[in-house]
């Protein structure tokens, strides 16, 4: 399928690995000009190197911390007018609640809700005077259904997707949606990470515990980056333009609700 986005420009946050990287690379492969950014300067220009000999397309690497003032400013400064956002940051450390100060949340917030924020104050209106954007907020299956080691990320992702909520239908008239992919268990540094400090709790081996999630996913496996890029760029694309305010659920079935 031709999404009928060639042409278009991108940011991509958190783009030098992981999700982020995959939502870039479809983009992309879709003839999308992308501006990615990190925190990292190789690791980001890396990337950006990466995606441009896989796809042709024109990417721009920007090493900057979004989660700051001057970062989004610096990557603003390379994409002034996007087409598209796409909001993506690293979680926030795994823990018990009784152990996070006022500072801890903070930086939770700042990542996770404030300066996603931020970046659609800044990009939204210009959309809505071209009479077209997308705005995708990757956020987590937490968001839904919590878990208590993870409660910064439970936190500040869940105000995100509060907000979001209400905006998503003010601006939908003006040919904007801005939706959030919400990932389970996919195959990324984040995910082993999280596996190694549940084991170092339950006092297990690594492996045994990464067995453990698997089994419990009526899918049988891990979601794969590739995939999850995939519907990034559907929901971004031409044919996505009457869904909006939703929150897509990405988790091989693991979410037993009903809604």
């Amino acid at each position: 399928m031709d999404m009928n986005i060639r042409g278009r420009k991108a940011i991509v946050c958190g783009a030098s690995k992981g999700l982020g990287r995959a939502c870039a690379e479809a983009l992309a492969a879709e003839g999308v000009d992308v501006t990615i950014a990190a925190r990292t300067p190789d690791a980001i220009e890396q990337a950006a190197k990466d995606i441009a000999k896989a796809t042709g397309a024109k990417v721009t690497p920007v090493a900057a911390d979004v989660t700051t003032e001057a970062g989004r400013k610096a990557l603003l400064a390379a994409c002034p007018s996007p087409d598209i956002l796409v909001n993506n940051a690293g979680g926030p450390p795994a823990g018990d609640f009784r152990t996070w100060d006022r500072d801890t949340w903070i930086a939770a917030l700042d990542a996770n809700m404030l300066s996603a924020i931020e970046l659609i104050r800044a990009t939204v209106d210009p959309m809505i005077e071209r009479k077209w954007g997308r705005i995708v907020n990757i956020t987590s299956h937490m968001v839904k259904q919590p878990v208590g080691f993870l409660g910064l990320s439970n936190g500040a992702r869940a105000g995100l997707t509060g907000f979001v909520s209400g905006l998503s239908r003010d601006v939908a008239g003006g040919g904007v949606t801005i939706n959030n992919m919400l990932p389970g268990a996919f195959d990324t540094d984040r995910l082993k990470t999280n596996q190694d400090k549940v084991a170092k709790m339950r006092g297990q081996e690594s492996a045994a515990v990464r067995e453990g999630f698997r089994q419990s996913i009526p899918a049988q496996r891990f979601g794969t980056p590739d995939e999850f890029g995939a519907t990034c760029a559907f929901l971004c694309s031409q044919h996505a333009g009457y869904i909006t305010g939703q929150n897509i659920l990405l988790d091989g079935g693991t979410y037993p609700g009903l809604m």
